[in-house]
Formats: structure tokens, sequence, C-alpha cells
């Protein structure tokens, strides 16, 4: 009856000051998708949860006091109503709520008076129990999320409860005398166990990656920049979005800008990306010097006309078959400059300022420099929506 507000928290969940590179938006109706996946998850392992045991005292008059075990404690029935689960703003977290749920419980009981031990099985029934609980969402210093407990609060409506075997009928006609009192003791325990739901979540999400290795030259950082962003309608998460090249991680020579992505409500989730995300991959491949390639004539399919070789480039430069007749050549083709993305209204371009060497090989392997050329390019990409 506790993990309702948990599991709803779960399913809604990494450098401070900085712009993010990517920003996540979850809307109201990603939200309530989760609570009700949540739902679902909490009706299923109702049936494997063991409560924890109750223990106390009930005076029985002038005979003085039993102590009373009640151990064992299972779900047989569960009456588990929709939670409520919304944003809430003033704290920058969840305000979460079940209400009217009511719960059939079995168990053992053992009491305790005197030299005389007993026991038997009983059956609880758990009525109206509410349960409220609001959580803030924040950033550690490593760039992870945070979930820290603001508030609980439970309530229980009423308990019934039957023993059986023993001398059940003997403490049967006392059990309105201390059902209250197990009444609190319900209460007292659901806000702890809440808590330390929210304490076990917490100590995994420190644990969750807000780096990942992309092989074994290049990782892509997500830690969040910043805590949460959340208003009535929707909550905000801005990651930083960075690649970099793990021997060396050197910060790209320029920022992230920032950016917004505009709230599409009838979304349950929208991810921006800036084009810092792809000129940081950029940056980490030109200064790994990865952005470079030799193409040779094996690598030119055989039904092209042209080939790599002196005897081809004769038409566009007469002078290489007389200098070097019948040579193979190849040519090293890499970036002069980081080539760098910008994000238009419906168009990505690349900006790319390549060049080329040609090489003429002699029959030793020697490469004899031949020409080079420059290349200055705009690539334009459209993006399409379907």
């Amino acid at each position: 009856m506790l993990l309702p507000v948990i599991v709803v928290l779960t399913l809604t969940s990494s450098a401070c000051g900085e712009n993010p590179a990517v920003q996540v938006i979850l809307t109201n109706k990603g939200l309530q998708y989760g609570k009700h996946l949540g739902a679902g998850l909490i009706q299923e392992k109702l049936d494997v949860v063991t409560l924890p045991d109750i223990s106390g005292k009930v005076g029985i008059g002038i005979f003085g006091s039993v102590d009373y075990t009640l151990t064992g404690v299972t779900i047989t029935k569960c009456d588990f109503p929709e939670p409520s689960v919304e944003f809430y703003e003033s704290v920058t977290g969840f305000k979460m709520s079940i209400s009217g749920l009511s719960v059939a419980l079995r168990g053992r009981w053992m009491t305790h008076f005197g030299i005389i031990h007993d026991g038997g099985s009983f059956d609880m029934a758990i009525f109206s129990m509410d349960v409220t609980s609001v959580v803030e969402l924040g950033r550690d210093p490593d760039g992870h999320l945070s979930i820290t407990s603001v508030s609980c609060d439970a309530q229980v409506g009423d308990v019934d409860i039957h023993f059986h075997g023993g001398a059940s009928w003997m403490f049967q006609p006392f059990v309105e005398h201390f059902k209250g009192r197990i009444r609190a003791i319900i209460e007292d325990n659901i806000c702890p166990n809440v808590e330390e739901y929210i304490v076990s979540l917490e100590y995994h999400l420190q644990d969750m990656k807000v780096s990942f290795n992309v092989d074994e030259d290049f990782a892509f950082d997500l830690p969040l920049t910043s805590a949460p962003i959340i208003d009535a309608s929707c909550m905000n998460l801005g990651l930083k979005g960075e690649f970099y090249n793990i021997k060396t991680h050197a910060e790209p020579p320029f920022e992230a800008q920032p950016f917004t992505v505009p709230e599409q409500p009838g979304y349950m989730l929208s991810v921006g990306l800036s084009e810092f995300t792809l000129n940081s991959a950029a940056y980490g491949l030109y200064s790994a010097g990865l952005l470079q390639a030799i193409i040779n004539d094996s690598m030119i399919p055989p039904y092209i006309p042209v080939h790599l070789n002196t005897s081809s480039m004769g038409p566009f430069i007469p002078q290489l078959p007389k200098m070097y007749p019948d040579l193979l050549m190849n040519l090293q083709i890499y970036a002069r400059e980081v080539p760098m993305f910008s994000f238009h209204p419906n168009v990505v371009k690349l900006d790319f300022q390549g060049a080329a060497k040609a090489f003429a090989i002699q029959p030793n392997g020697t490469q004899i420099p031949l020409f080079s050329l420059s290349v200055v390019s705009t690539f334009v990409f459209l993006l399409i929506y379907i």
C-alpha cells in the first residue's frame, strides 16, 4: 500500500550554470501515462508483499494486559483506486496521493499472558486509507537527478480484525478496545516506509551513469546542467549533451547557446537537441585526427570509368602521365577545420572545409606528392515532417 507513490516517481526518472545542449520535456500527459503504468505494476506486486510485524499490548480489564504480535501479514485482496500525481511547482517536484485504498490482510497472531502462550490466524481489513506525499527534485554536484521527501501524510479510516484458532474467542471481544491502536500503528508506519523508499530511490539515482562510452575513443556526457524546471503542466530537464575524447577530454572552443523547446501538450515526451551536441562530436573527431581517409584505386568500383592512376588523370592533368607514366595513385582526404553544424527552421546546415592531397605510388612504394585541392562546402539537409 506504500508502493504507488514510489513507482510513480520511478517511472517519471544529470555542470552547473551552463546552457544545456539537450532538453527533455515531460508533459502532464506523459506523467499520467507513467502513473497508469505504475499502478499496474503495483497491483502485480501486491500478491508477494509481506508487511512488517505489528506488536503491542492490550488491556483486558482486571486481568492486566496481553502482549500480542501480528506476524506474517500478507495482502489477500486490494481495492486499489487510481492514484493521483501532479507537478508541484512550489517545491519543484511532484505531489502524489491515493485516496480510498482498502486492503484485506491475513496473518498469524501470537499472544503472551504471563506463562500462557497462544496463537492462531487472523483476518484484517483496512478501510479508506489515504496517503499524500510531496517530493522535491534537484541536482547533485555530479549532475545526477536527486529526490527528497518534503512532506507525507497518511490516514486510515477504520480497521476490522477477526481472530481464529487458539483462545481467539477470549480476545475477540476486546478488538474494539485495541483496533484504534493498530490503526495508529499502521498510520505511523506508512510515511516512514514511504520516506525509506524515497531514500532508496535516491541511492539508485546516484548510481546511474551520466556519461556513456560510445566506443573506445569517445563518450557522451549527459549530466544535468541545473535543477529540473517544473510548472503546472510539464517538467524540463536540461542535459549537457557533449561528446568528448576519452583520452584528452578537451573542451571544445565553443559553448552551448540557449534554445527553447516549444511545449507540445499532445505529446508525452519531447526531446530537443542543439547544434552544440553535433559540433562537439565533430570537434572530438577532428581533434583526434579521425576526419581523414585514404582512398586508393582498389576502392573504386570497376564500372566507374575514372580510376586512381596517372593514365586516367591524363585528360584532366596532361602532365601527369608524361611525368609519372602508369603509376597508381591515392588520395588523402581530410578536414582542414572543425566541421560546424547550424540549425535553422526546417533546415540543418553543415559547413565543411576540406582538402585532398594526391600522391603517385612508385613501384618501391614511395609516394610522390602530385597536387592538392581545397574545398569549402555547405551541405543543406531539409527536415521533412511526416
